[in-house]
């Protein structure tokens, strides 16, 4: 069964990049159709997706984030990691991992980071 894990920094200061790194078990990031994505969640709002990664590698991402936003992958570890540039109190929020597949999730547990000088 597959598990995923995100790992990173809680708090990360105004206008630095934030890093996430999601490790994945059970399972490999190159399997045919899975998708890989980043959602967050701040405080007291709903969920937003912010992009995913293909099995192949190909990356997709939210309109609203893309220009500070990039994913990418570590084959070779089985993770895929987030990093959100120039970040602002705003992207404080809990941040999600998850396998997509034919309609149906699996998501890591959660990683709560906080933007603050």
């Amino acid at each position: 069964q597959v598990q995923l894990q995100e790992s990173g920094p809680g708090l990360v200061k105004p206008s630095q990049t934030l890093s996430l790194t999601c490790t994945v078990s059970g399972g490999s990031i190159t399997t045919m159709y899975y998708y890989w994505s980043w959602i967050r969640q701040p405080p007291g709002k709903g969920l937003e997706w912010m992009g995913a990664i293909r099995y192949d590698g190909g990356t997709y991402y939210s309109p609203s984030l893309k220009s500070h936003t990039s994913i990418s992958r570590d084959t070779s570890k089985n993770q895929f990691s987030l990093q959100l540039s120039s970040v602002t109190p705003e992207d404080t929020a809990l941040y999600y991992c998850a396998r997509d597949y034919s309609g149906s999730s699996v998501w890591g547990q959660g990683t709560q980071v906080t933007v603050s000088s």
